[in-house]
């Protein structure tokens, strides 16, 4: 390795390794896809049908949820939406697996929720670029997400400052009132006792 290769290895940014859930039935499509995305920087858990799936992700979240279309035990859609409905999807964003003249599916699928779908046979590399895009795409929600919180919880915090000001206010305005109140029946004694020596 030369020092330009060095200084490229050293100076690049360790890539996050994203936790990857495979669902498909055909187990040498399984061992292969989930052996070339480890490959790829990720964390594979493979699961051969929807339940099995809806088990592993009680265990281990995922960043992304990889669903073969083909799916007969549960179909594709219905593994996605059980998923969702049990409330185990979190931010995970679905990537339907379909062949490439499944169209009709690839529609359904999408109109049902998915985030992304990917044609088989497909290009690791561009998967890659596609899981990464996705999970970027999430983070950077989060984030927006995040700071909108913020942002509420700073106007919360100012409201309740500027209710408890405004609070301080009437008080101090309150006070004043009857302070001149006093000081004018003071000044009215005054007169009076002044007008009875006269």
């Amino acid at each position: 390795m030369d020092s330009s290769d060095s200084a490229r290895t050293e100076g690049a940014r360790p890539l996050r390794r994203r936790r990857l859930l495979l669902i498909d039935e055909d187990e040498t499509a399984r061992a292969v896809i989930g052996r070339r995305l480890s490959h790829l920087h990720h964390d594979v858990a493979l699961a051969e049908n929807g339940f099995v799936a809806l088990n592993r992700l009680l265990a281990r979240p995922a960043d992304i949820i990889l669903i073969d279309m083909g799916l007969k035990i549960l179909p594709a859609i219905a593994t996605m939406r059980k998923i969702r409905a049990a409330g185990l999807s979190g931010q995970a964003s679905f990537v339907m697996i379909a062949g490439r003249q499944d169209s009709g599916s690839v529609v359904e699928a999408l109109e049902a929720g998915a985030d992304d779908y990917v044609a088989k046979p497909f290009d690791f590399a561009v998967l890659d670029a596609r899981l990464r895009q996705l999970c970027q795409r999430t983070d950077e929600i989060n984030a927006l997400t995040r700071h909108n919180a913020e942002l509420d919880a700073r106007i919360a915090r100012r409201a309740v400052e500027l209710g408890e000001t405004r609070d301080a206010l009437q008080l101090l305005q309150a006070d004043r009132a009857r302070l001149v109140s006093s000081i004018q029946a003071l000044n009215d004694e005054i007169t009076r006792l002044s007008a009875g020596r006269a």
